[in-house]
């Protein structure tokens, strides 16, 4: 089955919305490494994503801080236990790949974390800008790091988190 896809503005630039019709499987940004474009065989139709714009929408003006669309994840088992952790960071708060994998029961699987993070298809939903280096530094991201500043200020300054100090290196 094709995917649908559509681009959909936003404050970080247009992103790409793709799913089979009843669930998200994809969120792209414009930037960044891991930015994806419409595939062979993907049907432009915005229809099925009004559910997710109008939750972008309402996080991006800082209306919603919880994502409740259907999502379609693929991954590994690994990948998805890592990603529903990503779900439970809270909004305007930040982990370390550390505290991830701590939390996970696995301490010592700090760049597992990472690689899994990175490979996450749902960012923003799934928070993986809300993952940090230890000592709080920004590392990579596949919207570029840019991107990641601007959805952590972003959180911030709606959740009243006075004087974050990012880092990048």
């Amino acid at each position: 089955m094709s995917l649908r896809y559509c681009h959909h503005d936003s404050p970080v630039g247009p992103l790409l919305l793709a799913g089979d019709g009843a669930s998200l499987r994809l969120l792209s940004f414009p930037t960044g490494h891991k930015a994806v474009a419409p595939q062979d065989g993907w049907q432009p139709d915005p229809t099925p994503f009004d559910a997710v714009r109008h939750h972008l929408d309402a996080y991006f003006s800082g209306q919603l801080r919880v994502f409740s669309v259907p999502l379609d994840i693929r991954g590994t088992d690994f990948q998805k236990k890592i990603w529903a952790c990503l779900a439970t960071i809270p909004y305007g708060e930040t982990r370390s790949y550390g505290e991830i994998a701590r939390a996970l029961g696995s301490p010592g699987a700090s760049r597992a974390v990472g690689a899994a993070n990175g490979a996450n298809p749902l960012p923003i939903i799934l928070p993986c800008h809300r993952v940090i280096g230890s000592g709080g530094a920004l590392t990579g991201f596949g919207g570029g790091l840019d991107t990641k500043t601007w959805l952590l200020q972003h959180e911030a300054r709606i959740a009243g988190v006075a004087g974050r100090q990012l880092s990048l290196f």
